[in-house]
């Protein structure tokens, strides 16, 4: 009688399995292979996806001309720097970026497949108020969404980002508020589950961002709210969990505190926070550097390896200015200084594939 009651409990949900034609399954095996890929052990992500009006500021910043030719010479001294490939796993792009060349034509998409190194795409179009909240805010660019995840995948790439922001008021504030945090929740599950209908791994980034004079347990509070909040969304829209990737921030303190954690402490409320938050079936965790120091990154994300908490999922970078700002300024637009940015960028990547 036990195993009739099992089979007929079990019957209709297989049958619901069988007979499901969810678009996603269709890209199943090759999801589930390139998130696993790309947080294979010592390896990390290079996010190279600046805004022009971004990587524009930061180049004037150090007297380098904001123009696409100069972007493009700087992407390509990134890409081709000899030997990444032992620590970069995948690089994330700019829509321009994705479909630009070397010098000598080679796309840069081809460039970086030659290299073993998957392409990514930053497919949100940036936040905007959210209204009717002290300032908050929403992101854009589901519109039209799954036209531009499959132009993406035709061009090569295999994996995508979409960033979510959600800012901490203070203790006792009403911010984030739940508006918010539904809303982050929501857009990067119709994301995510956009993207795997089209064969791109989404990358799911709810950033808690740094600015403020919270401390850190306020910090590990807001990120354990948000990501189940998260967690939740991206099961209850049917995605593919063994094929996505998440990109948290660390669990830090306001960069208006004046009182600096030690690496131990970041480590162990981060991974504390994800444990509590994050299912199993996750392959990995990207982490972004939210404005930390390229040597806190380091050792932020090393000290994490070592936290005596259950940690199911590979941890791992995804690091922008963590991993340029060094070889930014070395380089400065200047041919002559490729060589030597190059090195910068490898001792960079090499410390985080490391850590």
């Amino acid at each position: 009688m036990t195993g009739q009651r099992h089979k007929t409990r079990a019957a209709p949900l297989m049958m619901a399995a069988a007979a499901s034609d969810t678009p996603v399954f269709k890209y199943q095996a090759e999801l589930m292979e390139t998130a696993k890929a790309i947080v294979a052990p010592g390896k990390g992500i290079l996010a190279g996806d600046e805004s022009n009006a971004t990587i524009g500021k930061r180049f004037e910043d150090l007297g380098i001309p904001a123009n696409h030719e100069m972007r493009q010479a700087y992407r390509e001294m990134l890409f081709s720097a000899p030997g990444i490939e032992e620590h970069i796993s995948g690089c994330i792009m700019f829509d321009e970026t994705a479909r630009d060349k070397c010098l000598d034509g080679k796309p840069f998409i081809e460039l970086l497949k030659d290299r073993g190194i998957y392409s990514g795409i930053k497919v949100d179009t940036g936040v905007r108020s959210l209204g009717g909240t002290d300032d908050e805010f929403y992101t854009q660019g589901l519109d039209n969404l799954g036209d531009r995840a499959a132009e993406y995948y035709a061009m090569g790439c295999r994996f995508a980002k979409w960033r979510a922001t959600v800012r901490i008021g203070g203790r006792g504030s009403a911010i984030p508020s739940e508006v918010a945090v539904k809303e982050c929740a929501h857009s990067l599950a119709r994301y995510a589950m956009i993207m795997q209908q089209n064969g791109l791994v989404p990358i799911v980034e709810p950033e808690i961002l740094q600015d403020g004079d919270h401390d850190i347990e306020l910090c590990a509070e807001v990120t354990e709210r948000v990501l189940t909040c998260v967690m939740k969304e991206l099961v209850d829209q049917h995605c593919l969990i063994e094929g996505l990737l998440l990109k948290p921030n660390m669990v830090t303190p306001g960069n208006g505190n004046k009182e600096r954690p030690k690496a131990e402490e970041v480590a162990w409320y981060t991974v504390r926070s994800l444990s509590r938050s994050i299912v199993p079936a996750l392959p990995g965790v990207t982490f972004l550097s939210g404005g930390t120091s390229e040597e806190e990154a380091s050792t932020f994300l090393n000290a994490m390896q070592h936290v005596d908490l259950p940690k199911p999922w590979a941890l791992t970078f995804s690091y922008g200015r963590a991993l340029q700002t060094s070889v930014m300024k070395e380089w400065a637009g200047k041919k002559e200084n490729t060589e030597s940015a190059q090195a910068i960028l490898l001792e960079r990547a090499s410390a985080n594939g490391s850590a």
